[in-house]
């Protein structure tokens, strides 16, 4: 172990001597959430300030910590972001225009890093080194493992508060090019206000999902209101993007057991997870829970093989054909494609399998209608009219996968506000849908 112990002194620095070490032109990759590093960006951002590098570009996905290049908006053309799906400080950046985005599917994250890109450095957010030399990288195996392949150096930002993954990835001390320690608390995802109207939506989806179900949920009010819902089920497992707080409260109620899955049985399975205290606390040294790469996660072929495998996730408006937007407002971007549709691919696959696209059935206050005719021009096609299975509002269920154009157009009407419903139909007849 003083072998192991010896290596950690030599790499261990301080966050200015990892930036001092950049270069302008770098192009530095970082993971997921809580894999974020933010002590070595805040050294970074001060070199930039200080006009000491040009042209450096950060990868990101899901930013939570706050990261000053998608802030500071003065840093443009020294050290900009580039986002793989964005969080409220990416979104912010990408619509002033002094930060970027890549389209993807996050399951081709991955396949995308080892063929297009080579990195000047990885930058991540790990545990402390056991007494083998390995970190865990905690809450986060996303698209890591290639990163590690593709990058010159490796840069560790060791955190004592983020939880050992013992079913998940690792670095050893002798792939590490320098170390700095940064004991900051981990973000918190705040809890969603679960109202009456996500508790409705909560409950029709429950309803058509059979006990020994495999879930995925998203994050947000309506999902976990579903998962409340869920909490009288028995059997169920879970195969997920994002482990989230609903998740952990469904193993401790006894509903999640994973003992019916058809693979990985006894075991839950995501590729990172962020949410609050209780989250950490459960990954830390579990063997229950597996954070396993994502182009291994969000597979819809590996998805596809838990029979009843049920997908929830949101949408920001859908059209009678049943197109799903779920990434912007128009033009204006949100997040990103994620794995929507791997999930809605991977479920509608599966032996008795459902995907759920869910959402409140009008935005700002009521004014706004997301069941449309048409998308908002500029909007992104999150899942196509081929893909789409349930819609679910707080009016109801439509059933639309193997329904005709006149079918989901009446189905969806149904199921949007009622001060709409005579506008919709008026559009149905303009177009000449047979409803």
């Amino acid at each position: 172990m003083s072998e192991y112990q010896d290596l950690y002194r030599q790499k261990l620095t301080d966050a200015a001597s990892i930036a001092a070490r950049v270069e302008s032109g770098w192009v530095i990759g970082m993971d997921a959430a809580t894999a974020h590093t933010p002590k070595i960006i805040s050294a970074l951002a001060e070199r930039a300030r200080k006009d000491e590098i040009r042209n450096v570009k950060v990868q990101t996905l899901l930013d939570v910590y706050p990261l000053e290049f998608y802030a500071d908006k003065t840093l443009d053309g020294k050290l900009n972001g580039v986002s793989w799906f964005a969080g409220g400080g990416a979104r912010k950046a990408i619509n002033a225009g002094f930060a970027d985005f890549i389209p993807n599917y996050y399951r081709d994250i991955p396949k995308l890093i080892r063929s297009c890109y080579d990195y000047d450095a990885f930058c991540v957010a790990v545990s402390p080194m056991d007494e083998h030399g390995y970190f865990s990288l905690g809450c986060v195996s996303s698209y890591s493992e290639a990163m590690i392949e593709k990058s010159k150096r490796i840069f560790l930002e060791v955190n004592d508060r983020q939880p050992r993954a013992v079913c998940g990835l690792q670095i050893h001390i002798s792939q590490v090019d320098g170390i700095v320690e940064n004991n900051m608390t981990l973000p918190v995802l705040p809890a969603a206000n679960i109202d009456e109207t996500s508790r409705t939506i909560g409950g029709y989806i429950a309803e058509l999902i059979p006990d020994g179900a495999c879930i995925q949920l998203g994050i947000g009010a309506i999902p976990d209101a579903t998962g409340m819902a869920l909490k009288e089920k028995h059997d169920l497992g879970i195969h997920t993007e994002m482990f989230t707080d609903s998740m952990v409260e469904l193993i401790a109620c006894g509903a999640v057991n994973n003992s019916r899955k058809q693979i990985h049985r006894g075991v839950s399975v995501t590729t990172f997870a962020f949410g609050s205290q209780r989250i950490y606390d459960y990954i830390d040294n579990n063997p229950a829970i597996a954070l396993m790469p994502v182009d291994y996660v969000n597979d819809p072929n590996v998805i596809c093989q838990n029979d009843n495998m049920i997908s929830i996730n949101a949408a920001l408006e859908v059209d009678f054909w049943g197109q799903v937007c779920a990434e912007s407002v128009g033009t204006r971007h949100m997040s990103g494609s994620g794995g929507q549709i791997d999930y809605v691919r991977g479920a509608t696959q599966s032996k008795g399998g459902k995907s759920f696209i869910a959402f409140t059935s009008t935005a700002k206050g009521g004014t706004i209608s997301k069941i449309k005719s048409t998308l908002t021009p500029g909007a992104v096609c999150t899942t196509s009219k081929n893909d789409v299975d349930y819609i679910v509002t707080e009016y109801g269920v439509a059933h639309l996968r193997g329904e005709s154009l006149a079918s989901r157009t009446r189905q969806l009407i149904a199921i949007a506000h009622p001060d709409f419903r005579d506008q919709l139909s008026f559009e149905a007849k303009q177009r000449g849908i047979m409803i």
